[in-house]
């Protein structure tokens, strides 16, 4: 490209800065104000703002509260962004007045990597109800869920057995329990029970890309969208580069599986799944709204299943160790409620208040969406003084709300006892919904998640002892650090993992495992 071109595209691109900062300077001073944040500069506003890479947002975020209160605001490149750092007021805004806030921030970067199409990304548009019905109507209840069952126990029995036999593998094992799960819920696919799993890794793999895609303050063309018309050779244009790696991952993600059922369907020879269900109808034709919706919703079903459900469990056992007498008082309640001879069901579930304020109390500690999951308003709306207009970015700071010492006694400590009621003890506000979304964005597929965690919880912490490591003679300390990304994980850890007795090891080992054959040979050429 000659110097002249490129100096025309940089005068152009300056252009719609200004044009657009002073259109909504001009919108903002005929509504009202804005809530209070930092100074706004001509033609980018708050672009220095933004935390950086290596910055935690929810950390960067929740400095705004102790300068600007409660709600602040920045301005980037003409965008309006709220911040909501006070749990009431996000349930205000974002769930009773859910529908003014019911639509996503268009993504630039997000789209150039094919990811606009995930439930989570998707407008407040009929293809986002076409989605959500579509999942709702099959996961979106406990009676729904409980048809899924049999896979979760399953899977569950499986993972006991995994760690049993290879405790040092913790997260690969957890991977493949909450893979299996969602990917035989979602198509009917059977994965490969003693190997790496293709479909599983290429999940795994689009789900990282899908977090780091919607990092806030990562790529430029989400501030600046005439980038996004730049060619992926010019200098500097990394980011569409890396766009176009990260489309061929989420365009697969989304094909090979549903192709995989589509195929199983013709012959006839097929496992009931949620996919399945979609096409009892017919096959969509290929390209139409239809389609994308059936394999979208069964997409969904993965990030919002499996990958959540594989940061939760890791955190979960990384307290257990940080936090042994908890560990123990959970013990206790299974060896009261149920005793030895068996491990706890669904059927045990509501004779177990400390197991289920453990899964509150690990949802509240290790929120997976710190950020929460930003909003989009669809028409202006005002609190108090200030004014939110349509079109502004609002992000819940959900780390925020379940480590507001206000709200939760001690909050850095891992105490299921908050949420248990006790003579004198007014339980503390339960995190369910703070954690799964707000309003119309909530998860549809939180029924789902809730019970592989009870059931994956309940039976580990009823068979095994799960400690801090000793290396040289010495515990190793241990804390939680987190990744990067929309979706966050624990940094990894070691824990040991031993049976809590012969009688538990012998228990799991006598489990009825029911391997079945892998469908991975089927996908060979596909991924």
């Amino acid at each position: 490209m000659s110097p002249v071109v490129a100096v025309a595209i940089t005068a152009v691109g300056l252009y719609l800065l200004q044009w657009l900062f002073q259109t909504s300077f001009k919108k903002k001073a005929t509504l009202g104000k804005l809530p209070p944040g930092p100074p706004r500069k001509p033609f980018v506003g708050n672009l220095n703002d933004l935390p950086s890479h290596e910055a935690k947002p929810w950390e960067h975020w929740l400095k705004h509260k102790d300068l600007y209160g409660p709600i602040s605001s920045l301005t980037v490149s003409g965008q309006n962004i709220v911040i909501v750092n006070d749990m009431h007021l996000a349930i205000e805004l974002l769930d009773r007045r859910s529908l003014t806030y019911a639509s996503r921030p268009h993504m630039n970067f997000a789209a150039l990597a094919g990811w606009d199409k995930m439930l989570g990304s998707v407008p407040y548009s009929p293809r986002f109800k076409a989605i959500r019905r579509a999942i709702h109507r099959q996961v979106g209840s406990n009676v729904s869920v409980s048809g899924f069952r049999s896979v979760q126990e399953v899977e569950v029995r499986r993972l006991l057995y995994r760690l049993l036999e290879d405790p040092a593998n913790l997260t690969k094992h957890i991977r493949k329990e909450a893979g299996g799960i969602v990917l035989k819920v979602a198509y009917g696919y059977n994965v490969d029970p003693h190997r790496p799993d293709p479909l599983v890794d290429l999940a795994d793999k689009a789900m990282d890309e899908f977090s780091f895609a919607f990092l806030s303050g990562t790529w430029a063309v989400d501030f600046f969208p005439f980038l996004k018309h730049v060619p992926a050779w010019f200098p500097g244009a990394k980011f569409a580069r890396v766009a176009k790696a990260f489309r061929a991952r989420a365009h697969a993600f989304s094909t090979v599986p549903y192709d995989f059922t589509r195929s199983r369907m013709a012959k006839g020879d097929y496992t009931p799944s949620f996919l399945s269900n979609l096409l009892e109808d017919g096959v969509p034709t290929p390209g139409s709204e239809e389609e994308i919706v059936a394999k979208w919703a069964s997409s969904v079903l993965y990030g919002g299943g499996a990958d959540t459900t594989v940061s939760t469990l890791r955190g979960w056992f990384l307290a257990m160790a940080i936090f042994p007498e908890v560990q123990r008082e959970a013990q206790a309640e299974i060896d009261r409620v149920i005793g030895p001879g068996r491990l706890p069901t669904f059927e045990d579930r509501e004779n177990l208040p400390y197991i289920n304020a453990m899964i509150k109390e690990i949802l509240r500690w290790h929120p997976i969406l710190p950020m929460g999951a930003a909003h989009t308003s669809i028409r202006d709306d005002f609190w108090g003084e200030y004014v939110i207009p349509k079109g502004t970015m609002v992000m819940p700071n959900t780390w925020a709300f379940t480590h507001d010492p206000v709200t939760y006694h001690d909050p850095e400590a891992f105490k299921p006892e908050r949420f248990l009621h006790s003579e004198g003890h007014v339980p503390e506000q339960d995190p369910y919904y703070l954690t799964f979304g707000h309003g119309r964005r909530v998860c549809p597929g939180r029924t789902l998640a809730d019970a592989n965690l009870f059931l994956s919880i309940s039976q580990i912490v009823a068979s095994f002892n799960i400690t801090k490591p000793i290396r040289d003679g010495k515990e190793v300390d241990l804390s939680l650090e987190l990744t990067n990304g929309i979706i966050v994980h624990p940094k990894p850890f070691e824990v040991d993992i031993k049976p809590r007795s012969a009688a538990y090891a012998q228990l799991i080992r006598d489990a009825d495992l029911q391997w079945e054959d892998s469908n991975a040979d089927e996908l060979s050429g596909l991924i």
